[in-house]
């Protein structure tokens, strides 16, 4: 057994976890990686002994206890073992999303004071390079793929392999410092900085410790049945606290497979070739997935949508039964004869055949979504965490199932409601702080240690909580009622021809809603029908998709209050981006950014239902108003 192999004394932090696990079982697989389409893997042991090496290379870049280590990649196999070398040292690791424009990235490593950018390939070595002279504390930016990087002969740039090198060169000696500086590590010393979403400002960064890291780990084996076999994807950015806990956290915890693929543009490609046994997915891949078969099936033969839409409803009943438990021996068989027929070859197709559990999470889904999920036998739940307490507040348990409810309190968690119906939490997952910021700190943990967490939601008498929108967001009409943005917005959102809805009103005596069509299966829609159209723009332009999303925002008010109904709409000209300050990285929406840019179209639609011109929505007027700038700054 090597030095790099050897497991700690007590495995109390995640790079220990990693010693463990390489000591115990060194020739198993830890991760597989796609290169050029092909997929390599490696084992624990191989796993570890990279770790250390790069650990040892930047130690030589003077990295060494409290310093940040930023990264700015994809998802790939140099992101964790740099993240745990850093982690190692004593050092913090700081994740910037790979879509982050420099504007962003120049924020991110100036206020993290990050001394070291591992910077995953020439596009985003070029974002650090541009901003590096307004980050006094960089001193150095290492390149995972060079090339294209043409000043490699800087001595401010490295490469990755030159960090690996470095533990080659004298390899036991530098294991065995990496081990003993992981056994000397202060589990409530901070180990990473996660920087929120900035959905109303800058990104604040989230510290959390070593034993926020390990309660969180904790905390999952015991609510997920998933064990060392276990497989899953990881696609979702890993600076995201969601996809750390599945890739970096549960991984180490339990010691299942990690696959990294190709992110979230290849997911489509990804998902089938790796059939994980247990996937993570925030509401846009749920929603983007059901939009998917629903687009085929409508292009699809009149036998096959007749055989789709009975299978559908039977499974539906089957889904209801087997969530209260009452799952018998005819519902088996009923769920055997379509398992045969439809389920198993539709599953197999979107690459959710051996997923045995999925999660829901980072934000409200529709419980029609997951009913559907359900009726083709994916048990699809929802979690509820946040940065703030390491993703860990409340899962909702297989045998416990209430769509609309966000499950029960993990082990170890506290959760209640306060007076003003804000959620909090606390224990072991709740964070250190904010770093440098003290003031928000003392603003979001109290003298109790309660986490106030910004939500507004209800707990059951079982329990189960239920999530009413964020604190901020809830609209109060000129009547003085209080209504929930996002429950309205999620109703939209399921037709598969919608891919975003921002719902406007506070303060106004009506609701509005600015709407984002899904580009390929209007697309589809349109095709299929032969009418022409080309970009985006125009696309939103159409009379006819006008028509077909006016038709969905009626169905949609049918089933909700007078109060809560859509008056008006118009449909986005363009796509919501995340390098137009429009949504986060994670694509939650920035509800003031867009308010302000769309200000002129908001109006447009209150003035036009006043005048009664009821053509508030008509997407040629938002064209026009964009192009002479009158949304504002």
């Amino acid at each position: 057994m090597s030095s790099a192999t050897a497991p700690v004394a007590a495995a109390h932090t995640l790079p220990a976890r990693l010693l463990c696990l390489a000591g115990s079982s060194p020739k198993r697989v830890a991760f597989r990686y796609k290169d050029r389409g092909l997929w390599g893997e490696t084992t624990w042991a191989r796993y570890a002994e990279r770790v250390s090496d790069v650990a040892t290379g930047l130690a030589e870049l003077g990295v060494g206890s409290g310093d940040r280590v930023a990264i700015h990649s994809l998802n790939r196999p140099e992101w964790v073992v740099a993240d745990l070398a850093a982690q190692g040292l004593g050092a913090v690791t700081v994740g910037i999303y790979p879509t982050s424009p420099a504007s962003e990235v120049q924020y991110l490593l100036s206020h993290s004071g990050a001394r070291v950018l591992i910077a995953e390939d020439e596009e985003q070595f070029d974002k650090a390079w541009e901003v590096r002279g307004s980050c006094p504390a960089l001193e150095a930016i290492v390149v995972i793929d060079p090339r294209g990087v043409r000043v490699l002969d800087d001595p401010m740039v490295h490469t990755f392999a030159d960090l690996e090198a470095a533990g080659d060169a004298d390899r036991d000696a530098g294991r065995a410092t990496y081990r003993d500086s992981v056994g000397r590590l202060d589990p409530s010393a901070p180990a990473i900085i996660v920087y929120t979403s900035g959905t109303t400002g800058p990104p604040k960064g989230a510290m959390l410790s070593h034993a926020n890291l390990e309660a969180a780990g904790d905390a999952a084996t015991s609510v997920f049945e998933v064990g060392p076999r276990d497989e899953v994807l990881s696609y979702l950015p890993l600076c995201h606290v969601a996809e750390r806990l599945f890739s970096l956290i549960d991984h180490l915890a339990v010691g299942y497979v990690v696959n990294f693929g190709g992110g979230i543009e290849e997911l489509p490609i990804d998902l089938p070739a790796v059939q994980p046994t247990f996937f993570l997915g925030v509401p846009r891949v749920w929603e983007k997935l059901l939009a998917t078969v629903e687009i085929r099936m409508a292009d699809a033969s009149w036998l096959k949508r007749t055989v789709y839409r009975r299978a559908r409803a039977s499974g539906e009943r089957v889904a209801t039964r087997r969530m209260n438990g009452r799952f018998g021996i005819l519902d088996k068989v009923r769920y055997g004869w379509w398992w045969a027929l439809l389920y198993r070859p539709l599953r197999d197709k979107l690459g959710l055949r051996r997923c045995k559990v999925a999660l829901s999470g980072a934000a409200p889904v529709a419980p029609q979504v997951l009913e559907w999920f359900w009726a083709i036998g994916v048990p699809v739940v929802e979690g509820y965490g946040q940065t703030e307490n390491t993703a860990q507040a409340t899962v909702t348990r297989r045998d416990h199932v209430r769509l609309g409810a966000v499950g029960q309190a993990v082990p170890g968690m506290e959760v209640k409601i306060a007076d003003d119906g804000e959620i909090l939490t606390r224990g072991p997952g709740v964070f250190l702080g904010y770093f440098r910021d003290e003031k928000a700190t003392d603003e979001t943990i109290d003298a109790d240690g309660w986490l106030h967490t910004g939500d507004i939601g209800t707990l059951a008498d079982d329990g189960s909580l239920t999530i009413t929108d964020r604190k901020k967001d809830i609209i109060i009409t000129a009547g003085g009622k209080n209504l929930s943005p996002s429950e309205i917005e999620n109703r939209l959102k399921v037709s598969p021809y919608v891919r975003e809805a921002v719902v406007i009103g506070d303060r106004r005596p009506y609701l509005v809603a600015l709407i984002g069509v899904e580009e390929d299966t209007v697309g589809d829609w349109l095709s299929r029908r032969q009418i022409p159209h080309t970009t985006y723009a125009d696309m939103a332009s159409l009379p006819e998709v006008r028509e077909l999303v006016d038709e969905w925002v009626a169905a949609v008010n049918a089933d909700l209050a007078q109060v809560e109904t859509v008056k008006q709409f118009a449909l986005l000209p363009k796509e919501l981006d995340h390098e137009d300050g429009e949504v986060t990285a994670t694509q939650k929406v920035k509800r003031r950014a867009i308010e302000a840019e769309f200000g002129a179209l908001i109006e447009a639609l209150y003035e036009r239902e006043h005048d009664g011109s009821g053509e508030a929505g008509d997407a040629a007027a938002v064209a026009s108003a964009v192009a002479s700038g009158e949304e504002g700054s």
